[in-house]
């Protein structure tokens, strides 16, 4: 099914229904927020999960409309979906292969994506299992609580999150547009980025970080031995540096372990850098510390702390295009690469051998890089800035 093909109460909801393995935070999450759409735009949603108490929290939250356990006779009908369906696998990366098994054995007919801060090992997976690879999106809401479980599942999570989708050369363009949809209405930052490329740029954001703000509150542990005011103290900054040291032990071992070349690559990186302050240190050499520290503060300052289009700003692009696998893929990747936003995508079929790719940027990334990569790889382009509502 085509997205220009879709009916107007399809187009405001992506997926009829939504089946969600692993009921934590973040696939408790997922379900909150798609309760928390506008009436008509709601999913139908399911979820199965180990832990019998998580489903009943999430069922008489209203997060869920049924519930179940693995072993329940009703998961492998709930995982025979429609290709109007989605399912999330929001397990440890560690137990997808025994649920791609069961999901192609089930005979899935959907959209497939997960939530896993790596991607390596999944997509493998993903290929040497799945039927139907094509319409598995590798997914990764970068959003997380020092809450885990159910018990930090909020429908506010995404909001302003970045949500990483990785399609490839074979990716259905119609399964992509459908999960960037939905991840868009849950208030999410839907950015492409190439599955070779995942990993390596999470560690560097997100899991060296963690290791490291570990080791800044095993350094204030230590000290706190002997120094019974270091945890006093240890208000502000040093909090807000370190929270994400809170989360679960087991699960950030299993995202390291997943992520131990990239990881520890990041690591050594790290070594180096905290060295350079340490010479600066013990040669006293002012000018070279400052440049240090001047640096870091210029890139920071660099990061927004929202993600807030400007709605003045907005550019729609018009991208005729050949019927042919992985042309999205193929235009999201340079989008990506570009630090271009999608805020919205949709194709418009012109035959079976044509169409219009429509995507909507925020006003951020470098739109002249995107469009050379575009003209560079033989796309005709065109551009027209958005006018705000009302004008």
């Amino acid at each position: 099914m085509s997205v220009a093909s879709r009916t107007t109460s399809e187009h405001n909801r992506p997926f009829a229904s939504i089946l969600i393995i692993g009921v934590g935070l973040i696939g408790g999450s997922i379900a909150a927020a798609c309760k928390a759409l506008p009436e008509g735009q709601r999913p139908y949603i399911r979820g199965i999960d180990i832990d019998s108490r998580a489903v009943k929290t999430a069922v008489e939250q209203a997060f869920l409309d049924e519930g179940a356990i693995p072993s329940d006779a009703r998961t492998d009908s709930w995982l025979s979906t429609t290709a109007d369906d989605l399912i999330v696998l929001a397990t440890p990366a560690r137990e997808a292969k025994a649920w791609f098994e069961r999901i192609e054995g089930a005979g899935h007919r959907g959209v497939l994506t997960d939530v896993a801060s790596t991607k390596a090992a999944l997509t493998a997976l993903a290929d040497g299992i799945l039927s139907c690879p094509q319409r598995y999106i590798p997914g990764h809401p970068m959003a997380g609580s020092e809450v885990n479980g159910i018990e930090g599942a909020r429908a506010t999570l995404f909001q302003n999150a970045h949500w990483i989708l990785c399609p490839d050369a074979h990716s259905e363009p119609a399964a992509f547009t459908r999960l960037h949809e939905l991840i868009t209405s849950l208030g999410a930052r839907g950015i492409s980025l190439p599955r070779e490329e995942h990993d390596d740029a999470m560690a560097i954001v997100s899991h060296v970080p963690h290791m490291v703000a570990s080791a800044l509150v095993q350094l204030a542990g230590t000290h706190a031995v002997e120094r019974q005011e270091i945890f006093r103290l240890a208000a502000g900054g040093f909090k807000d540096t370190t929270r994400i040291a809170a989360g679960s032990p087991e699960l950030w071992s299993g995202i390291a372990l997943d992520n131990r070349e990239a990881l520890a690559r990041g690591l050594a990186e790290v070594g180096r850098i905290i060295k350079g302050f340490e010479q600066a240190l013990a040669q006293g050499d002012s000018r070279g510390l400052t440049a240090l520290l001047a640096e870091a503060a210029r890139l920071r300052r660099s990061i927004p702390a929202t993600w807030v289009p400007d709605s003045d700003r907005l550019v729609e692009v018009r991208i005729p295009m050949a019927n042919r696998a992985g042309v999205i893929a193929q235009v999201t990747g340079f989008a990506g690469k570009a630090g271009c936003n999608i805020q919205s995508i949709d194709i418009d079929h012109i035959n079976e051998a044509t169409a219009i790719l429509e995507l909507i940027l925020t006003d951020e990334g470098d739109l002249g890089s995107f469009t050379s990569q575009l003209i560079g790889d033989g796309f005709d382009v065109s551009l027209r800035p958005l006018a705000p509502a009302g004008s």
